[in-house]
């Protein structure tokens, strides 16, 4: 019999992770950079880097194309900036050992996205939240999901699954589509966050949890444009705080739900970010 995921609770030992410890320097809390998308296509990126900054990350950086880097900061105050052009530039960037996580795909396009993804899979020395267009660029291109490894996370929803492991039948009843999720994690050597109502996420040691937005939970406010790329930032800030990729996922899943339900109906993505520290606030973080 397939065995039931681990519902995912906002208990004692998870809301202590979430505190600051008083005197501490910004990178002691972690480092965080994502990289975005050329000029007209920065919006998924900049999204998830509010969503890092305001779930604690100590810096978070946006790696924009010198062509976009005035758009860019004619939105952005507290996220830093720096040109990432193409693979070799991000190689050299790489080279800061303080940068605790990285996030590649909103709004990346899959043409930039392949290259960068398979500098990053070789070179960084931290964590990789892959998302959107990157999980695409891994539909299409086998030697990076080859390539793939222990400290990546995978966020895809049902289409991008589908596109990366087409033959894994995905069913609609949690128990066997955590069994499936399981299978897919295995594969591929790394934590697979794969979203929904009910969301799954699965190591590739067989630890899966499950994050319920159904009935008393429910947060249909977030089927809107940009949800997904702020759950990525929310993940990838609390990795570069130091939580490991199941840890994040899991508790990303619930802080993105509980701002939705919190704002409630009108949401839009830019929104999310915002109720963030009213949710860390009623947890009593």
């Amino acid at each position: 019999m397939d065995r039931q995921p681990r519902l995912v609770t906002m208990g004692p030992a998870r809301i202590a992770s979430l505190r600051k410890p008083g005197g501490a320097h910004k990178y002691d809390h972690g480092h965080a950079v994502i990289l975005s998308g050329g000029a007209g296509a920065t919006g998924a990126a900049r999204l998830a880097a509010r969503a890092a900054l305001r779930i604690g990350a100590g810096l978070v950086t946006l790696g924009v194309p010198p062509a976009a880097q005035l758009e860019v900061a004619a939105h952005e105050t507290a996220v830093m900036l720096m040109r990432i052009q193409d693979a070799q530039t991000l190689n050299a960037r790489l080279e800061d050992a303080r940068i605790s996580a990285l996030c590649l795909g909103p709004g990346l396009g899959v043409d930039r996205a392949g290259p960068l993804l398979a500098r990053a899979l070789v070179d960084a020395r931290c964590p990789l939240v892959i998302d959107a267009d990157a999980l695409t660029a891994i539909g299409k291109d086998g030697a990076l999901m080859a390539a793939l490894h222990s400290g990546c996370l995978l966020t895809p929803h049902m289409g991008e699954f589908a596109r990366m492991f087409p033959d894994i039948e995905v069913p609609d009843a949690v128990t066997p589509r955590a069994a499936a999720l399981r299978r897919a994690a295995e594969r591929a050597g790394c934590t697979i966050l794969l979203k929904g109502a009910e969301t799954l996420i699965a190591g590739p040691d067989g630890t899966c949890y499950r994050h319920s937005a159904t009935g008393d939970r429910a947060a249909p406010w977030l089927a809107t444009a940009g949800a997904g790329d702020v759950l990525a930032g929310i993940i990838t800030g609390l990795i570069a705080r130091g939580h490991a990729p199941i840890d994040a996922a899991a508790t990303g899943a619930w802080l993105h739900a509980e701002a939705a339900r919190l704002f409630g109906p009108g949401l839009v993505a830019e929104d999310l970010p915002e109720m963030l520290p009213r949710v860390l606030s009623r947890l009593g973080v």
